[in-house]
């Protein structure tokens, strides 16, 4: 069976990162580098390998350095290349031209809301949302075993991770049905249940496959928890009406949104590069004893 292919993401970025100030007063939380490329590379780059032909950023105040970093640096180049260096470090962050589209969300209302300021440019289209705190590590990708997913099931699918009984009021928990590998049928949603009463504890991250009917459901979509819109609310009114799976990730998820998480998804990273790898590793040890 064949599904209408998805082609668009949308990246919400126009949180604040309060988490990390200072560091995010004067900069996105969105271009923290792990190692040498920032979280948004690493969402973007994720996104790619999946087949999307069209990124939405939704941004806030403050976020122009994520459309700087996705564009053509003209004095940098022309100064790099007089020195004789190559270009090719720059090539992710060259995207073809019309592929990335910007919208402002003037208002930090939550993720619900925020997904519902790119509905004309997604029009009637599935799409992808990828939130670029959750750092995720694995081959393939997270968005990539996702749409693999997708073109077998159709629907909505959304990424979900095993978590401790003790960390499930912490997240949008699933209701689990029938399981099929990877693939887990979901009878229902809630976000962020009282400790004691979540229903499982598969927990939904941050990558979702929507259909468009979804921005219908957020344009009537009251407050939830946390006073914000939130997109699994909205998320959990579409159950009854279309196939909806969870994808459990084949791979290792770093919560970048976390400082803790922030250190170890660079620690993870270093360890793996040919060029630094070594040097990281021997430190590591020398200094864990």
């Amino acid at each position: 069976m064949s599904f209408k292919p998805l082609r668009k993401a949308v990246f919400p970025v126009g949180g604040l990162g309060t988490r990390f100030l200072p560091a995010t007063k004067a900069m996105p939380k969105e271009m923290l580098p792990v190692v040498d490329r920032p979280l948004i590379q690493y969402a973007v780059d994720e996104a790619i390998e999946a087949g999307i032909e069209q990124m939405i950023f939704v941004t806030g105040r403050g976020k122009s350095a994520i459309e700087d970093h996705f564009d053509i640096a003209y004095e940098l180049e022309t100064t790099m290349t007089s020195r004789g260096k190559s270009l090719e470090v720059l090539d992710a962050t060259r995207l073809k031209p019309g592929s990335i589209a910007y919208v402002r969300q003037q208002e930090p209302m939550g993720l619900g809301h925020a997904v519902w300021c790119a509905r004309d440019i997604v029009g009637d289209e599935p799409f992808a949302v990828l939130l670029a705190d959750d750092f995720m590590m694995g081959q393939p990708g997270c968005l990539k075993q996702m749409v693999d997913a997708y073109n077998k099931v159709g629907g909505n699918l959304i990424c979900a991770e095993i978590v401790p009984d003790d960390q499930t009021h912490r997240y949008g928990i699933i209701t689990p049905g029938a399981a099929d590998g990877a693939l887990t049928e979901v009878k229902g949603l809630v976000e962020k249940p009282a400790p004691g009463t979540a229903p499982s504890n598969l927990s939904v991250i941050g990558r979702y496959i929507l259909q468009p009917e979804v921005m219908r459901v957020l344009e009537g979509q009251g407050k939830g928890a946390g006073g914000e819109i939130q997109l699994t609310d909205a998320m959990a009114q579409m159950i009854e009406g279309q196939p909806f799976h969870g994808v459990t990730f084949a791979g290792t998820r770093y919560d970048c949104g976390d400082k803790a998480g922030f250190i170890q998804a660079n620690l993870a990273v270093a360890l793996q590069r040919e060029d630094i790898g070594s040097a990281v590793r021997e430190f590591a040890i020398k200094t864990l004893g």
